[in-house]
């Protein structure tokens, strides 16, 4: 079998590298007081594109630090009781994507919501706040600010948990069966979605980004859309004299740490010649889950969008809901 990191049996044990901040808990409960204490603000807007099974809106809402947030909504047209959701998750600096190709899981019986990530390629706002790199560099916004909740990805994290509390509240969704999904970054929020909004019943992740950082730069694969690590390193601690403290603090976004809270069953793509998610990273996380889960490994495919059955069992998996 082709390899670009450890043998599969090995990826099965591996433990991850990155360190766990001794407060992580802590940190994260700090942070859904937070998050449950905003007053949202959610504003639903008929959008544009619509269609004869869904009806399709622009929904905003307040996240923490008063960015206004932006996400996707679509439902059913014909609608009776409670029924099913989706909360979707897109790749690092694009966006939440057509609306057409959320029709299917619609046309299922599906609402759906589609977050765009704060500060990347879609209408979600980020107010910002921190000095340092803003040029891409979201891994490491905050880095250096005077604590780690200034972290950027702490606020994405926590806006995928808020548009979580807000669906649930639609008279349309039964807060009791909505999954998550997404691939790379995408993977990686839906898992610290599932951790930070526990009634998450399902999470469908593919190749998870945000996950074990200090892995990634030993492998020598900071590159792509780990780059804002090495570049981090080359601009701010040339001499690597604050290296153990830069990945602690990472660790408190790093999604590996956050596994164990989910609570959801799990089907996870991995794939084996990734040299942008490394295989490593991508089990660091799938071995801390503790739920009922599975994977499905693709051992010739590397950082792909399409991975043959994937969407199917997808599909098949979340359906159940």
């Amino acid at each position: 079998m082709p390899t670009l990191d450890l043998p599969l049996a090995e990826l099965y044990q591996y433990q991850g590298t990155n360190p766990r901040p001794l407060d992580f808990d802590e940190y994260w409960a700090r942070g859904l007081a937070e998050m449950q204490a905003v007053d949202p603000a959610v504003e639903l807007v008929p959008a544009s594109f619509q269609s004869h099974i869904a009806e399709c809106f622009d929904l905003f809402y307040t996240g923490v630090g008063g960015s206004r947030i932006h996400a996707k909504y679509l439902r059913p047209r014909v609608r009776s009781g409670r029924k099913p959701a989706i909360v979707q998750f897109h790749g690092y600096s694009l966006n939440s994507g057509n609306w057409y190709d959320k029709l299917a899981w619609v046309a299922e019986g599906f609402s759906v919501a589609a977050l765009d990530c704060r500060g990347q390629g879609g209408l979600s706002q980020d107010l910002g706040g921190v000095t340092g790199n803003t040029h891409r560099g979201q891994i490491i916004r905050g880095l250096d600010a005077p604590t780690p909740d200034q972290l950027l990805f702490r606020q994405i994290f926590l806006d995928t948990a808020q548009l979580v509390r807000i669906i649930s509240g639609f008279a349309e969704v039964d807060p009791d069966r909505i999954g998550a999904m997404g691939a790379s970054q995408g993977g990686g929020l839906a898992l610290a979605c599932a951790a930070l909004a526990p009634q998450i019943k399902r999470v469908a992740p593919v190749y998870p980004f945000l996950s074990d950082y200090q892995r990634v730069w030993e492998m020598d694969l900071a590159a792509n859309a780990y780059e804002d690590v090495r570049n981090y390193f080359r601009l701010f601690d040339p001499t690597h004299a604050r290296e153990e403290q830069v990945f602690t603090r990472l660790g408190y976004i790093d999604v590996q740490h956050l596994a164990p809270r989910i609570q959801g069953q799990v089907l996870m793509a991995a794939t084996l010649m990734d040299n942008i998610c490394p295989p490593s990273t991508q089990f660091a996380a799938y071995n801390k889950i503790r739920s009922q889960k599975s994977i499905m490994v693709y051992p010739d495919y590397a950082h792909e969008p399409e991975l043959p059955g994937f969407k199917d069992a997808t599909f098949e998996f979340l359906r159940k809901l």
